[in-house]
């Protein structure tokens, strides 16, 4: 199979969809890998690394018109969706529940196009959103971190405690990797956490293994408005896979935090958790509605670039083999998460999530 890995051009977006040990994994099986020149530089990744490893470096054109399968990061931006063929296979994060033109332009296109954020295992665990999702909450605590200091915006606030002065108080909105990563840096500074998730197993998880200052609670409209307007910090971490993400956090609701807090929505790639959230930029990160300041990022982890590409890679290389070795319609037919993953085919929409978010039926699997 001919794979093709060009340049990643969202803002300020680093990360590259392949290391050069991949590389060297896919050529050993008889495939073609075809680079954007430049492609890896964000990462810390040379022309000549791949070239080693037995990558063909090309120019951005050759490498979207010749590959069979594009592998990318992060879905494709408008000024790529022409480069695109009819038939082509995409594997990338898509997150088409919260991005109606997205996916009716690669529609139009006839892509096949299957997602990161919807492969999943048997036992309902999302491997290649899980790095991300663990880079996410780290990083989201550190934005936090920053945008409550008082030229950022915020209320002047340090989260950690020192003696005398107690420190802040972060509350997170989801118990999965994401949520447990932000509460557990939040937790290492001394504040006092609150993680709110509706899976009882999982808040016994947290219960058990957290520190003290770590309080893991059902999740209820009720108990959320009850700490709400005492949090200095809010981490959106919810997900739903493949759907759009629901509201956790109204506008109404807003309104009883002190001006200066911060919200981290995390889950703004698939429409957020919080009514005001909508999506910046690391150009442009921040906004303030209401008094709060808002950080709603949708590639957070595209600023730590090389944590960010080895950490995916380890994890998608494994299903690029699958995919490339055997073929589409094998890989979907032998590998349950893969055929999971399967969000559109030649234009057709086959995740249920996403066809739900616009009201659009959505194809049945192929079978086993």
């Amino acid at each position: 199979m001919i794979i093709g890995v060009p340049q990643e051009i969202k803002d300020h977006e680093y990360r590259v969809a392949i290391t050069p040990a991949g590389v060297e994994a896919l050529t050993s099986a008889d495939h073609r890998v075809l680079i954007e020149q430049g492609a890896g530089e964000g990462s810390g990744i040379s022309d000549e690394s791949y070239g080693r490893a037995g990558a063909e470096i090309l120019p951005r054109s050759q490498v979207f018109h010749l590959a069979e399968l594009i592998v990318k990061v992060k879905e494709p931006q408008p000024s790529e969706y022409d480069l695109l063929s009819p038939g082509q296979i995409v594997f990338a994060y898509f997150h088409f529940a919260a991005n109606r033109e997205l996916t009716e332009a690669l529609a139009r296109r006839r892509l096949t196009c299957v997602a990161y954020e919807t492969v999943q295992t048997e036992d309902g665990s999302l491997p290649l959103l899980a790095p991300m999702s663990d880079v996410a909450g780290r990083v989201a605590m550190a934005a936090a971190i920053k945008f409550l200091e008082r030229p950022s915006g915020g209320k002047g606030k340090l989260l950690s405690p020192i003696p005398g002065v107690r420190g802040g108080r972060v509350l997170v909105l989801g118990a999965g990797i994401a949520g447990t990563s932000a509460a557990r840096i939040a937790a290492g500074l001394g504040a006092d956490v609150y993680v709110f998730d509706t899976n009882l197993q999982r808040l016994r998880f947290l219960f058990d293994t957290c520190p003290p200052n770590v309080h893991p609670l059902a999740s209820t409209s009720y108990a959320i408005r009850e700490i709400l307007p005492s949090a200095d910090v809010v981490i959106g971490a919810v997900l739903v896979p493949g759907a759009r993400t629901p509201i956790l956090v109204s506008e109404k609701m807003l309104k009883t935090m002190e001006p200066g807090s911060v919200i981290v929505d995390v889950a703004v790639d698939q429409g957020g958790c919080v009514e005001t959230a909508r999506p910046t930029t690391h150009s442009q990160p921040t906004f303030v509605h209401e008094g709060i300041v808002h950080y709603c990022v949708t590639n957070m982890p595209g600023a730590v670039a090389y944590t960010s590409t080895w950490g995916l890679t380890n994890a998608t290389l494994p299903y690029l083999l699958t995919l490339a070795n055997l073929g589409l319609d094998q890989a979907l037919r032998e590998d349950p998460a893969l055929r999971r993953g399967l969000n559109m085919m030649e234009g057709r929409i086959y995740c249920p999530g996403v066809a739900a978010a616009f009201g659009w039926e959505a194809e049945p699997l192929p079978a086993a």
